[in-house]
């Protein structure tokens, strides 16, 4: 194995995809509790541009120079000190997590606590597209929503995914389908017959006024909107949630942290929730057999080798991917 490896980095806060260099790097050595990947495919995610940008930077300070990036599927070519649960060979996908990230790299060191083997069938590219995308979408669904994903729910929840054909919304249509729910997305007008593909019940062009005003075709109110476009006041979605209705923010910036302080002032049944996913293994596994069955596809906008990493950036930042946006390392 060699020596040194190709990465992309950036040294300051700002700069967007033209601030991102092609270095040359040492490869990384696993510590304990970590394994060593041979990168085969990572995703860009909207969290992994707003660090660099600083927006997240009272949550997650970057550390210069970064090399950024979370999500990673590829083979295991060394073991940190006391791993035994994987194996040299090992094909495996996992997140690294967002404050230390590494994944737009040849090499890069994964925590086996987000790391989970990747069986036949679940091809690199869906395997790099769960950590982040399809992590947040189980988990607030989960934990935030109390759904278990054991085939134990009882009750139909109605639910609202506003950007429905992002990297988070394309798998939250699909899980929210999976625990019987009704589910109203919104999207763009060319996303529409996609969504609908994936099990929507109701699909909306966020630029109708019925898109804009939030309001189920079918009058249904919501008992969660499952929130991945822009930050959006709370009053925006109340006159569409039920009595005890949840909004859950996946957009965290200033005005969502006001906005949930004062919620926090009042009693109202209805609640005002934002959402930074932890890596969880469990979330992982769980995605990855659901893909492996067939129950859970990954959404590809677009592919591009580690050479093109910052078109890859661009396009995240551009806004208007439809799903995942890819970079593949090995073979590009």
């Amino acid at each position: 194995m060699a020596n040194l490896m190709q990465a992309v980095q950036y040294s300051s806060y700002g700069g967007g995809a033209s601030a991102l260099k092609h270095v040359e790097l040492p490869v990384p050595k696993p510590s304990k509790d970590e394994v060593l990947v041979k990168v085969e495919a990572a995703s860009v995610n909207p969290v992994d541009w707003k660090i660099q940008a600083g927006v997240m930077r009272f949550l997650l300070p970057a550390k210069f120079p970064c090399t950024p990036g979370t999500d990673i599927a590829g083979e295991v070519v060394g073991l940190g000190p006391g791993v035994t649960t994987f194996a040299v060979g090992d094909k495996v996908s996992s997140w690294l997590g967002l404050k230390k990230g590494g994944s737009l790299a040849e090499y890069a060191v994964a925590p086996i606590t987000s790391t989970v083997k990747r069986p036949e069938g679940v091809s690199a590219r869906d395997g790099a597209s769960l950590g982040v995308a399809g992590s947040t979408a189980l988990q607030a669904l989960r934990d935030l929503v109390g759904w278990k994903f054991d085939g134990s729910q009882q009750t139909q929840k109605n639910l609202l995914i506003t950007a429905a054909s992002g990297g988070v919304g394309t798998y939250a249509v699909q899980l929210a389908k999976l625990e019987g729910a009704h589910v109203t997305a919104t999207c763009g007008a060319r996303n529409v017959d996609l969504i609908r593909s994936l099990g929507a019940d109701e699909v909306l062009d966020y630029n109708t006024p019925e898109g804009k005003q939030l309001k189920s075709p079918s009058g249904k109110k919501y008992d969660a909107v499952f929130h991945c476009a822009h930050y959006q006041p709370f009053s925006y979605f109340k006159p569409q949630l039920t009595p005890d209705g949840k909004v859950l923010d996946l957009t965290p910036s200033g005005n969502l942290l006001l906005s949930m302080a004062a919620q926090r002032l009042t009693f109202a049944k209805q609640k005002f929730v934002t959402f930074l996913t932890p890596p969880n293994v469990d979330a992982l596994n769980l995605l990855t057999n659901f893909t492996k069955e067939g129950k859970l596809k990954a959404v590809v906008d677009s592919t591009y080798p580690l050479s093109r990493a910052e078109d890859a950036w661009a396009r995240s930042i551009d806004g208007h991917a439809t799903g995942k946006i890819i970079v593949t390392v090995v073979g590009e």
